[in-house]
């Protein structure tokens, strides 16, 4: 019989703010850099913005409802800085921080534990204006920032996490410019990365401070794996790829010392940061939340940059729409990994799902979405064998309640457990939300079984 889940793991989804909750500068709200990228041609898939989204903002209620039938335990969601803060410092916006005291009022009502993110990638443009990321006063104006939201909500909500995927944020915003704000330089991102470090760990001791429950960090890792019949070029190529998406930002946060490969990466762009200046980014941590949705298979390509290492397609592997493999035991690995290297911290995925092809409209008030049934249930039972194997996982949390706005892909990609039809903003749970229902009602007994009622 395989392990069962400790009987108080959370069940949750995941969202975030400028993803879903439409009106971005309503009631007095900043704008963010997101709300700048979306507004800027070309730079999302179909012109798409985050103007409405899912319209989450006016929709909140009919949103924690559905939550509650589908029997989740836990929600995570992330806390627009502009919407309290429209500046980004100084003047809070009671109408944008009332939003997120309702929020939490309504998920306690139906049961369900508030999980609350600080960081998902909407930094107020008031803050971009003056350096964002690359001024090292970011971290003190995240900290005043986060003191804001924990004395307003500290008393309702027992899980916070400061940043979330940090190495998007650098790699996306300042390397390859794919994301906002949109900068294309290694000297820039070697910088932005050592400063959300610094915020993590200025937002933590804020927490210290002020807080009484618990506060972790965010991060998504992508195990780098070899072909069987790699060379020494590839098993280099593996370490560097690595050391700079996967160990760039545990290492520090949670040992006091960057990964000994950074130099050879960044080259005359690394900024060779002080051995103070590292440790002072280890700061204790109650948690570790963990994003995982697929691997890579690499090979050196030394036209590859900044890492030279390429991904290689499994040629007999399912791939999501957003061309990612899949591959539980990735995650069952990764969990242990985590757990091993870093001192047994209690983990949390507050990541874990798939963009697969779905209908724009419901068909006869369905939307059958098989090979996500498939994700989560192979997913899941990986996550029991990572329990298995001694990871002290404390909840799960799938990628995402509802279809969204899903980044430079506009609406192109779907997500969601629950269909959203853009045009109408009608919600449908998926024949997956089914699934997980069915499997939170059941403990994970249903992963066992056949797919959903």
């Amino acid at each position: 019989m395989p392990p069962t889940f400790p009987d108080r793991f959370l069940w949750g989804c995941a969202t975030s703010a400028y993803q879903i909750e439409g009106s971005p500068l309503a009631d007095g709200a900043g704008p963010s850099i997101w709300h700048r990228f979306a507004h800027t041609p070309g730079r999302v898939s179909g012109g798409d913005t985050g103007d409405i989204a899912c319209d989450h903002y006016r929709r909140m209620r009919e949103d924690v409802a559905l939550m509650r039938d589908l029997g989740l335990t836990a929600y995570r969601f992330s806390i627009a800085w502009g919407r309290v803060l429209p500046d980004g410092r100084g003047r809070v916006n009671p109408a944008g921080l009332g939003f997120y005291e309702r929020l939490v009022d309504e998920l306690l009502r139906a049961g369900i534990t508030p999980m609350a993110t600080l960081y998902h990638w909407d930094l107020p443009a008031a803050l971009d204006d003056r350096g964002g990321w690359l001024n090292p006063d970011i971290a003190p104006w995240f900290a005043d920032y986060a003191g804001v939201v924990y004395r307003a909500l500290d008393d309702r909500v027992p899980l916070w996490t400061t940043i979330n995927e940090p190495w998007v944020v650098a790699d996306g915003g300042y390397m390859h410019g794919v994301l906002a704000p949109g900068h294309r330089s290694a000297f820039e991102a070697a910088i932005a990365a050592h400063h959300l470090l610094r915020a993590h760990a200025a937002g933590v001791q804020a927490y210290r401070a002020l807080g009484r429950h618990e506060v972790g960090l965010v991060v998504n890792i992508e195990p780098k794996h070899l072909a069987a019949d790699a060379s020494d070029a590839d098993r280099r190529a593996r370490d560097l790829a690595d050391a700079y998406m996967n160990r760039q930002y545990l290492d520090p946060a949670l040992l006091g010392r960057y990964p000994q490969e950074m130099p050879a990466i960044f080259g005359a762009a690394w900024p060779g940061w002080r051995d103070d200046e590292v440790e002072a980014l280890r700061v204790p941590v109650d948690f570790l939340g963990l994003n995982y949705y697929t691997r890579s298979v690499v090979r050196h390509d030394a036209a590859a940059w900044p890492v030279p290492a390429t991904a290689v397609r499994q040629p007999q592997a399912i791939h999501t729409e957003t061309g990612w493999e899949l591959y539980p035991q990735g995650l069952a690995d990764t969990l242990v990994w985590l757990h091993q290297r870093y001192g047994g911290l209690p983990l949390y995925v507050t990541e874990n799902g798939a963009a697969f092809y779905d209908p724009p409209h419901p068909i006869e008030g369905r939307v059958e979405d098989p090979l996500r049934v498939h994700y989560l249930r192979t997913h899941l039972a990986a996550v029991q064998d990572a329990l298995a194997r001694g990871a002290d996982v404390r909840g799960y949390c799938a990628w995402s309640l509802l279809d969204n706005l899903e980044w430079a892909h506009g609406t192109s990609r779907r997500f969601g457990l629950v269909h959203v039809d853009f045009a109408t903003q009608q919600r449908t749970p998926k024949a997956s939300a089914r699934f997980y229902a069915d499997v939170i009602a059941s403990g994970g007994g249903a992963l066992a079984g056949t797919a959903s009622r």
